[in-house]
């Protein structure tokens, strides 16, 4: 599995990137995790909203910080 958090750096950038792996050491999966930050990279995934989240190359948050219990339901 792997998921992609799409942001420039933002504080909600970095909350979101913070639930991301927080949900994921607790659901004990393996999982690979990337902070993607460039823009021409975001707008690839049609995302022109950030922070944003994408798993497994589908994208499941946009313009929001997820709560772990949204994460963990994507796992």
């Amino acid at each position: 599995m792997e998921i992609k958090i799409l942001g420039p750096g933002c504080p909600n950038c970095a909350t979101a990137e913070k639930n991301v792996r927080e949900a994921v050491a607790e659901a004990g999966v393996d999982v690979s995790i990337e902070k993607i930050t460039d823009i021409m990279a975001i707008a690839k995934y049609g995302v022109f909203v950030t922070p944003s989240v994408v798993v497994d190359g589908e994208v499941k948050a946009v313009g929001k910080v997820p709560n772990k219990e949204e994460i963990r339901a994507w796992l």
